[in-house]
């Protein structure tokens, strides 16, 4: 779509995002499909059904995302945020990964699933989004009269060096072929692909249900929608150049005039997909801006999207409520869970789809570190719930060891707990 000015091309851009967001708002809401469901029913309960949906949908992106990148269609080399950075920040992916999947599990869902509940009327996700909100920004931007982050404060000086700086992208096909890149990831992403697809059709369970096929087909198809209106979709004819919402902010005082209508920053043009804590934060920095159009990005349209859709589905399949909390140690547990999302979710980039479809779907090294480490913190501490509901007087560390055999990471002779 070509566009004769920057407003009506940023627009449309936004707009385009918010009914995306919105469909995938409504599937998910009606699927149930959710990371942390995913991993909860395959440790819990053996059932594997929402996590081969989940393994679908990252099988769609990728498989979509080569297509498009084979074809010229787009290019996430420099996507916002910028997953196949040359510098790979493993140490930040790993333990960013761990307390994100440690929070979710607390505070009751991923960032999405989040949005997800306040649709249909779960007010302590409106708690768990503000508490994520204010540290996602702050882990960012520095505080009032200050040139201090959070992340400046609390994590750079100690996590930062452990990065490694490659001598290409991270992503797999550049990684292996720095001179043909993209038809590297065509073969790496269409074999992973292959194998994601073999494993989760194989089921016969799954292949019946039409849920988890659906969850997991939208949110795939959302993922690649999202890269392709932020990288393909929106140009602008500048004096007979065709420019991408990003490379006409970048010549803005050349091409325009007036500051009028210009957006905050130049990053939020960028190429990308959905994700939900960074956006999270950019909300609280929208409604502190006075929620002036300027601070509108895609990811804030997600958000609105995502939250929206949920509630129309909610309300159409009559299944909205209003829920508080139970206790104040059901308080204390969102408190906490939101804390180690907001802080997790900034340093490993993504939550489980920021990182676990979009950033997987770059074929980012970081990005898979990203999503083993958030299944891992999920998985850990749901065991760990599990053993210290069923032994009330058991410790966190028998608990933590007892998880850790079970998951066969250390031997049966370590057992502390009889298994459950």
């Amino acid at each position: 779509m070509v566009f004769e000015d920057f407003s009506s091309a940023h627009t449309t851009f936004l707009w385009a995002t918010f009914a995306v967001a919105l469909i995938m708002g409504a599937v998910v809401s009606k699927t149930g499909f959710c990371t942390m469901g995913a991993i909860s029913d395959s440790v819990n309960m053996g059932d594997n059904g929402r996590m081969r949906a989940w393994f679908l949908a990252i099988a769609v992106a990728i498989v979509g995302i080569i297509i498009m990148e084979s074809m010229g269609i787009m290019n996430a080399d420099s996507a916002f945020p910028p997953y196949r950075a040359s510098r790979l920040i493993w140490g930040e992916n790993l333990i960013g990964g761990i307390m994100f999947g440690v929070g979710m599990t607390i505070a009751s869902g991923c960032g999405n699933k989040t949005l997800i509940r306040i649709g249909g009327g779960n007010i302590k996700s409106v708690m768990v989004l503000a508490i994520i909100a204010l540290i996602a920004y702050y882990m960012i931007n520095p505080f009032p009269d200050s040139d201090k982050t959070l992340m400046s404060v609390l994590f750079y000086d100690w996590i930062r060096p452990m990065s490694v700086s490659l001598t290409t992208n991270q992503d797999l096909g550049a990684m292996l072929n720095p001179e043909n890149p993209v038809q590297m990831r065509m073969y790496i992403g269409s074999a992973i692909a292959l194998v994601l697809l073999f494993i989760i059709f194989k089921s016969r369970d799954f292949r019946q249900n039409h849920d988890n096929i659906m969850g997991g087909v939208v949110v795939g198809l959302a993922v690649l929608a999202g890269w392709y209106i932020s990288g393909a979709l929106i140009k602008i004819n500048a004096d007979g150049d065709l420019l991408s919402l990003s490379s006409y902010y970048h010549d803005w005082d050349m091409l325009t005039e007036s500051e009028a209508g210009k957006p905050f920053e130049m990053r939020s043009l960028n190429t990308q997909s959905f994700t939900f804590i960074n956006p999270m934060g950019q909300t609280y920095g929208y409604v502190t801006g006075g929620f002036a159009a300027k601070y509108l990005t895609f990811g804030l349209m997600a958000v609105f999207g995502v939250i929206s859709g949920s509630f129309l589905w909610s309300i159409a399949s009559k299944s909205f409520r209003i829920e508080w909390f139970a206790s104040f140690k059901d308080f204390l547990n969102h408190v906490i869970g939101a804390t180690l999302m907001g802080f997790g979710g900034v340093l490993a980039l993504g939550c489980t789809i920021g990182q676990g479809i979009t950033g997987v779907s770059t074929l980012a090294l970081g990005s898979m570190i990203a999503l083993a480490s958030i299944i891992i913190g999920c998985a850990m501490t749901m065991k760990i719930q599990l053993y210290k509901m069923m032994y009330e007087d058991a410790s966190f560390m028998a608990a933590f060891i007892t998880g850790l055999v079970d998951f066969r990471l250390l031997p049966k002779g370590m057992r502390k707990l009889e298994g459950v």
